[in-house]
Parts: C-alpha cells; sequence; structure tokens
C-alpha cells in the first residue's frame, strides 16, 4: 500500500493540512501526489497564527515540490471546530505573525551560535530550517 494511499479516498476527498520547511501551513484538498511527495492542492488557503487568532489568505490551486512538504495530515473539521481561536482578517495579523517569525528566527540563530561554540555542532548549511 502507498504510503498517502490511506490519507484520503477519491469518493470523499478531505481537508489536509501541509507544513511546508519555510514554516507556511496550508490548508486545501489533496488531488494528486506522487512517489517523491509532489503534492496539488485545490481550493488551499495559507494560514497563519499570532496569539490566540489566526488568518486565512486565499491561494487557489497549489503545487507542492515534495522536498519543501515537513508534514501532511487530514484535518478532523469536528476537532477544528473546538479549537478556541479567533479568525480574523490577514492584514490585521500579518505584521504580527512576521514579528513571531522574525523572533523565532532570532532565537534559533543565538542558539545555533550557542551549539556551535560551546557544545562542537556543525554549522547549519545554510538552508534555513532544520529539517
Amino acid at each position: 500500500m502507498h504510503a498517502l494511499s490511506c490519507l484520503t479516498s477519491p469518493s470523499s476527498p478531505g481537508k489536509m493540512l501541509v507544513v511546508l520547511r519555510d514554516g507556511r501551513k496550508l490548508h486545501g484538498v489533496l488531488r494528486s501526489y506522487d512517489q517523491f511527495a509532489n503534492l496539488v492542492l485545490e481550493d488551499t488557503v495559507e494560514r497563519i497564527y499570532s496569539g490566540n487568532a489566526f488568518a486565512e489568505k486565499w491561494c487557489g490551486l497549489f503545487l507542492i515540490r515534495g522536498e519543501n512538504v515537513v508534514l501532511l495530515g487530514e484535518v478532523d473539521l469536528d476537532q477544528e471546530d473546538d479549537i478556541p481561536l479567533r479568525q480574523v482578517d490577514f492584514h490585521v495579523l500579518d505584521g504580527y505573525h512576521r514579528q513571531d517569525i522574525a523572533t523565532k528566527k532570532q532565537r534559533d540563530e543565538a542558539k545555533a551560535k550557542i551549539l556551535y561554540e560551546q557544545k562542537g555542532f556543525c554549522k547549519e548549511g545554510g538552508e534555513g530550517d532544520g529539517y
């Protein structure tokens, strides 16, 4: 059985969550995939989070190269409604989200510097991800 074949059946496509190496989180309907985990998502939105709020930006049809996929999973729509987050407009949350990303990047760089200087770990290759 193919690793991705158990996720959705053609008769009842579900909403999927895809987390990319650059940290983006995409929600959409999985329409196709191949042996390299290249994905085609339909009705895709990019979702950003900050604090107890989230926002979505419409992306439509989305082709994702498999090497950029960190996580792929089906969203349980019943449980998604139980999460206490409020939805706001994308432009309202975008600035806060960008600040959260910048803060995380600074923290990760400081951690990498300590690991390199004090613990002997090698420096990351410059790809900008830890996967």
